[in-house]
């Protein structure tokens, strides 16, 4: 995961963000784009580098994300469907998700932050451990990690038409790929 693209990509994300926390989603995003982009025959360089830059401008622009971000993206040479993934994954920019790139994109960020934390709460906190049948009860917690959409988690699984615990599976799996990095 070394290549030029990827490491101008980390630059510049980390460049806007500097939060530890943040970074790891961007990870995390990175690997189930990665994962998905395998699974569907494409450009997995491409998709993990959108799903790396997905939040990059949130910390510095967090009342202007992502469209901040979208003019940023032009202004590096990143091309017009990147952009429109990444400003398709945030609901309120109204723009469609038109495409498997901004549906897989969708589907894979609430997700990403909500095994995360379904993670850290179990006694072993390795995502290795964690099992779909128990992220889909800890859904039903309003309480749990409130800030995450459930709304979206569903709702990106039915974008990708895949049952929801296989696309827990598939996350889960992905972000295994990179636990170490994740501190999961």
């Amino acid at each position: 995961m070394n290549t030029p693209q990827r490491q101008k990509a980390w630059e510049l994300l980390c460049r806007y963000t500097q939060s530890d926390s943040l970074r790891k989603h961007a990870l995390a995003v990175e690997s189930a784009m990665r994962f998905y982009a395998g699974q569907f025959g494409e450009d997995i360089e491409y998709w993990g580098t959108v799903g790396l830059l997905h939040d990059f401008d949130y910390e510095r622009f967090p009342d202007n994300h992502p469209q901040a971000g979208g003019g940023i993206l032009r202004n590096e040479g990143y091309d017009e469907a990147f952009i429109r993934a990444v400003m398709s994954h945030v609901p309120s920019t109204g723009i469609a998700r038109d495409d498997r790139l901004a549906k897989t994109l969708y589907a894979v960020d609430e997700l990403c932050g909500f095994l995360t934390a379904v993670a850290l709460v179990r006694p072993s906190r390795k995502i290795a451990d964690v099992e779909a049948k128990s992220v889909i009860k800890k859904m039903k917690d309003k309480a749990f990690a409130r800030q995450v959409s459930r709304e979206d988690i569903i709702k990106g699984a039915e974008e990708l038409g895949l049952p929801l615990a296989e696309h827990i599976d598939n996350v889960r799996t992905a972000m295994s790929s990179i636990a170490d990095e994740l501190g999961l």
